[in-house]
């Protein structure tokens, strides 16, 4: 059986991850408050907010290969 979508559809379901994606960092900084960042997370961190803030998506192919 295969499934059949459009690019609207894409769009929306790879907007609806970036969401899932921030909010999944947003719990993490509020259940490991503690925790402190090395230099490279400190970096990574900076330039996650950057992209969000200019309106950068993730590709889905490349979300799937980060989360296994």
């Amino acid at each position: 059986m295969a499934i059949t979508i459009g690019e609207h559809q894409l769009k929306l379901i790879l907007d609806r991850l970036d969401m899932v994606r921030v909010e999944l960092l947003r719990l993490r900084a509020m259940l490991l408050p503690e925790e402190e960042l090395d230099e490279k997370e400190k970096e990574e961190l900076e330039e996650a907010r950057k992209e969000i803030k200019e309106g950068y998506g993730v590709n889905l192919k490349d979300l799937i290969e980060e989360l296994g």
